[in-house]
């Protein structure tokens, strides 16, 4: 009760068991300590590999136990780190988490505290980094109490979700605090190994030092005194090379970040779709331009945006980008969540898959889309008020404008609880013949990144496009010693006889042959590249390229 006011949760609870309405109850940080939290240690992000979850989805029964079932198998698939969707105590019962008001509750519904400590400990268990989704530029529209208790929200911006976080006005200090605390907690408490930052280009700050570089010299500290790696990967649409810059030469700091140019690349090369931000994007030249430059909106005009947008890397590392063929946005924005799995032919999907986890960035999965997963995965609120109810579908139905000649249909009710149970992972499609060679080639792909120095190395300054048009592309990605990999798509229905340049090869990888062709052995010659198919090639150190 503030000044004889209505009673309110706790600002900061750490535990709401009956909902962000009522009444916050105590909870005890030692009840999760963790016994492996001193001796577990992630993968660094230049080796990672991230597998994205929403864990209401990623199961029937939507819990955090639940979720720990299938953890064994991302282990065995190559995964190095599950990146979990947004958990704090939100509005409602079902939600995909980026309108919470709670940040530092975790979701009941999902198990509460209690069950993400043990989600994370069976994470770690299974050598499983955590990465954990949080949203500090906004706070959903019900439930929210904050501005009750001081000024965390200001009149002076807005963001396309509400009013924006009080960082640079008048008593912005403590609600800085509160973001960085909130980090600190989930870090530090329950072990989460990262966190990835949600659209951080909307937390608009003038201040001197950023939040971004106040947080990420907290989480540095934090990891100093822990002796364990923590990483931040932020999401942007910005384009800046500063936001993952060191913060010694004027930069914020953070280990990563999502980098959408090489998903809307090979999303219009393998899809033809051209509609909406997808107009400016060209195929295959922008995928060859995303593996050389990781920006192709590097200081570009965007026609979409009708602006320039974003600036070079220059020589910031290829795997501080986050790059995937699906993820919750690029699924859950379209206007019925169609998976590009039900959008194009099975051997499309496979040369995406190849080109992904070939790049010099760092792959992040889909849950399912190791498998083939053909469910949509859609947008599902449940605010029990009528009118956020109506003034939701209504939002959701006008987002859509610009993709009506793909929407497939009439925009899904996000009220509706069989919107959420459509978006439910069938994990039956992960034991057939289909789903178990999906998840081989994946299997097949993640090895090679972690066996071949060409693979792993992250640089885009050793990539030599070779040959590219709208439909096929050849191009060399070298290691430090001369060696190479050699990538080659076509998407074409016709076979591609691509001469080899001038070296000694072996074929690694090929989606349009048996996978015992891969024993081929090594030669000079030239190979046929079939249609809707994408290889790997080795080189020897000895190799030496010439043109095609």
């Amino acid at each position: 009760m503030i000044d004889g006011g209505p009673l309110r949760p706790d600002p900061a609870s750490r535990w709401q068991p009956d909902g962000v309405h009522a009444a916050s109850r105590l909870f005890d940080p030692n009840s999760v300590a963790s016994p492996d939290a001193a001796v577990f240690r992630a993968a660094p992000i230049s080796s990672a590999v991230i597998y994205e979850l929403h864990i209401g989805t990623v199961t029937p029964e939507g819990t955090f136990d639940a979720a720990t079932r299938r953890l064994a198998q991302l282990a065995d698939l190559g995964v190095t780190h599950v990146e979990v969707m947004p958990i704090n105590a939100f509005n409602g019962t079902r939600g995909w988490g980026y309108d919470g008001v709670a940040w530092y509750a975790a979701h009941e519904p999902y198990g509460g505290p209690q069950g993400f400590a043990r989600f994370v400990h069976a994470c770690h268990s299974r050598g499983l980094g955590v990465i954990l989704d949080v949203v500090y530029n906004h706070l959903g529209p019900i439930g929210n109490y904050l501005p009750d208790f001081g000024p965390y929200l200001t009149d002076l911006y807005r963001t396309p979700w509400g009013g924006a976080v009080n960082l640079d006005g008048p008593d912005s200090d403590p609600v800085r605090a509160f973001i960085v605390g909130n980090a600190v907690y989930w870090l530090s408490t329950f072990g989460v190994d990262g966190l990835r930052l949600d659209a951080v280009h909307a937390l608009i700050d003038m201040s001197s030092v950023h939040i971004l570089a106040e947080l990420s010299e907290a989480v540095a500290a934090l990891s100093v005194r822990q002796g364990r790696p923590l990483a931040l990967v932020a999401e942007s649409d910005r384009n800046d090379p500063q936001t993952i810059r060191r913060r010694e030469v004027g930069g914020m700091g953070l280990d990563a970040q999502w980098a959408d140019d090489l998903h809307h690349a090979l999303h219009t090369a393998v899809t033809g779709e051209h509609d909406g931000y997808y107009v400016d994007y060209g195929g295959l030249i922008d995928v060859a331009g995303a593996y050389q430059r990781g920006f192709v909106y590097d200081g570009h005009y965007s026609v979409h945006r009708r602006r320039t947008v974003g600036a070079p890397l220059h020589d910031v590392p290829g795997y501080r980008l986050v790059t995937s063929i699906q993820n919750h946005d690029q699924v859950g924005n379209r206007a019925v969540g169609d998976r590009l799995t039900t959008l194009v032919a099975p051997e499309l999907v496979e040369v995406a898959i190849v080109l992904l986890c070939a790049s010099p960035t760092t792959p992040m999965l889909f849950m399912g889309e190791e498998y083939g997963e053909t469910n949509p995965f859609q947008y599902f609120t449940s605010h029990p008020e009528q009118d956020v109810a109506d003034a939701v579908r209504a939002g959701r139905r006008e987002e859509f404008a610009a993709f009506a000649a793909f929407s497939g249909g009439p925009v899904p009710d996000p009220q509706d609880p069989a919107t959420m149970e459509r978006s439910r992972l069938d994990w039956s499609r992960a034991d057939t013949p289909p789903g178990r060679a999906r998840q081989d080639l994946w299997r097949r792909l993640l090895q090679l990144r972690r066996d071949v120095p060409a693979l792993r190395n992250g640089r885009r300054d050793l990539v030599e496009v070779l040959a590219v048009d709208d439909e096929r592309l050849a191009l060399l990605r070298r290691d430090e010693d001369g060696s190479g990999v050699l990538v080659v798509a076509n998407l074409s229905d016709q076979d591609w006889h691509l001469a080899l340049p001038d070296a000694r090869w072996r074929l690694l990888l090929d989606t349009g042959r048996s996978h015992d062709a891969a024993a081929e052995p090594e030669g000079e010659h030239e190979t046929c590249v079939h249609g809707r198919s994408a290889s790997l090639w080795s080189m020897d150190t000895a190799g030496h390229v010439g043109p095609l």
